[in-house]
């Protein structure tokens, strides 16, 4: 069977879309996922196991051709497998870039050497960024200019301690809870919420495609700090201040 998996996809709908073409039960690939070692993969090394969607980031939209009631592992480690094969030579180099810039970034917002060095991004926190990106993204030309909006946040904590990505508060009310009756108390919890926690948040929130990944391994040199989508032009308006921000919304009529 041939499956295609859209840039974006979150476990839970990937699993759903595998079992509605008859090719592997959702709740199987849960339990493999939250269950299984994939210790050859050195992508995964130190990644928290301890729910079901624990490989959310790492299964790398693209057309898959599966078995019909085809096994778990073998489903899985065809993603993961994919994975690997494109985080190439390129994507490594640049991930040591991107550390050497928000570095720079940090020292230049005044953040001392030990703090710098105890706030390296890992290959994780980026596939993080990465996800939060994908789901931002109106086009893979924005992309570029969300992730900076990002990363100017992760870089001056002080004045931006939090991301606030409506993205992540759809993920946690969509997804991460999938199936289970969510209170607002429990949304402001949760450790997907970047308007209650501080820097990224608790895992991915969805499968980013190889753009998005190149976005959040090289982000545009800007000086934004907010965005809002104009919904009536199809764009993304970027402001490097609070005041520039809320103008924007007041003009769309938007709270």
């Amino acid at each position: 069977v041939e499956v295609m998996i859209p840039e974006g996809y979150t476990c839970a709908q990937i699993f759903e879309l595998l079992e509605e073409k008859e090719i592997c039960k959702a709740e199987e690939l849960e339990r493999y996922a939250e269950t299984s070692q994939f210790s050859s993969y050195w992508f995964l090394e130190g990644i928290s196991r301890d729910f079901k969607y624990c490989l959310e980031g790492y299964l790398a939209p693209d057309t898959y051709k599966f078995y019909v009631d085809d096994s778990p592992r073998r489903v899985l480690e065809k993603f993961l497998d994919e994975f690997d094969d494109r985080f190439s030579d390129h994507l490594r180099q640049r991930f040591i870039e991107l550390n050497q810039t928000l570095s720079d970034k940090l020292r230049g917002n005044g953040y001392g050497s030990e703090y710098i060095a105890n706030h390296q991004m890992t290959l994780h926190d980026v596939i993080i960024v990465a996800s939060i990106i994908e789901k931002e993204s109106g086009d893979n030309i924005e992309s570029y200019t969300i992730s900076s909006v990002f990363y100017n946040r992760l870089t001056d904590p002080s004045d931006y301690p939090t991301l606030d990505s409506d993205a992540t508060i759809l993920y946690a009310t969509e997804y991460y809870n999938k199936g289970e009756l969510v209170t607002d108390a429990q949304i402001n919890a949760s450790p997907f919420n970047t308007y209650t926690n501080p820097g990224l948040p608790y895992g991915p929130i969805c499968n980013p495609g190889l753009n998005s990944l190149g976005a959040a391994m090289d982000p545009q040199d800007t000086n934004y700090h907010f965005f809002v989508y104009d919904e009536a032009n199809k764009q993304h308006l970027f402001s490097e201040t609070y005041r520039e921000h809320q103008l924007k919304l007041d003009e769309l009529g938007l709270d």
